[in-house]
């Protein structure tokens, strides 16, 4: 009994601690009325060409929508569309980005990663991605810093394997491509609703997955100044099907971000989410506004 007492007054003290976080904090589940309410909370809707995925490929801030969650009634979704005729001018791709501010501390969020498109033929290689992402200023920018977590249902990145690829940088170059990058595959498909958590520290970036450790880096390939949080859908380049008469459609729908300075463990990360949805907090932002320029064409 006085463990199950014990375990219960933890519980209420971490809810508690929850419901009003140390600040700085944010969390973010998806709820606004439209996406200019979006853009007004400091989301950029990507639309601007350039790296990665296919060239000469569209960038479309109408791929991005919030959509009602069917399996929770009240709760809303953000969902990522891209889509491609196996054209460049006929790919579109998603990318939502928010302000620069992530270095040290921890982000979240849950996803629903597919393995087939809504529409189409499968095959495509599609990357279904969570990010942070810092500017790069030049090839081989020692102030470059990323950390993914990406999943490639249908292979890509020169591999047709089905892969969740967790990744961290030191730097690279796009054009042609080099890369200094330490990365761990997790084999084999992840569909379904996953929960995602990254913890940057001083000399480690651990990776979870469903709150099992997928992922520990350590060395040079960690990240070195502030970076955006990111949701992005995209097609690796040099692998699409044939060109085709009905497009491909493929979605990535997400429930909810948070980013918080400290140090949180993927369950200390549900209790949050729990307490701030119980307390009907939406969305925080107790983050000072950020001045660094937004990388939302990487």
């Amino acid at each position: 009994m006085k463990h199950v007492a014990a375990a219960a007054l933890l519980t209420a003290t971490l809810a508690a601690t929850a419901a009003q976080p140390t600040e700085p904090f944010f969390f973010d589940d998806f709820s606004q009325p439209d996406t200019a309410t979006l853009r007004a909370q400091g989301w950029t809707l990507r639309d601007r060409a350039g790296h990665p995925g296919v060239p000469k490929a569209r960038w479309a801030p109408e791929g991005l929508s919030l959509q009602p969650d069917p399996a929770q009634p009240g709760n809303g979704l953000l969902r990522l569309q891209a889509q491609t005729d196996g054209t460049p001018e006929g790919t579109v791709q998603a990318q939502a980005c928010h302000q620069r501010r992530l270095l040290h501390g921890t982000w979240a969020a849950r996803v629903r990663f597919t393995d087939a498109p809504l529409q189409g033929a499968d095959g495509d290689p599609v990357v279904q991605a969570f990010y942070a992402i810092g500017e790069l200023r030049h090839d081989l920018d020692p102030q470059f810093s990323e950390v993914d977590i990406e999943y490639l249902p249908n292979g890509g990145w020169g591999s047709p394997e089905t892969r969740l690829y967790a990744i961290s940088w030191q730097t690279v170059r796009l054009e042609p491509w080099q890369a200094w990058n330490s990365a761990h595959a997790e084999p084999g498909g992840h569909a379904g609703w996953r929960v995602l958590v990254v913890q940057s520290e001083p000399g480690v970036v651990r990776q979870y997955l469903d709150g099992r450790l997928i992922a520990t880096h350590t060395g040079r390939h960690l990240p070195v100044e502030a970076m955006s949080l990111n949701l992005s859908l995209w097609f690796s380049p040099g692998g699409l099907l044939p060109p085709s008469a009905t497009p491909r459609r493929w979605v990535m729908d997400v429930d909810w971000v948070l980013h918080s300075p400290a140090r949180l463990a993927p369950e200390a990360v549900k209790v949050q989410v729990q307490a701030l949805r119980a307390g009907g907090v939406a969305q925080r932002d107790t983050w000072p506004k950020a001045t660094l320029p937004v990388a939302c064409d990487l």
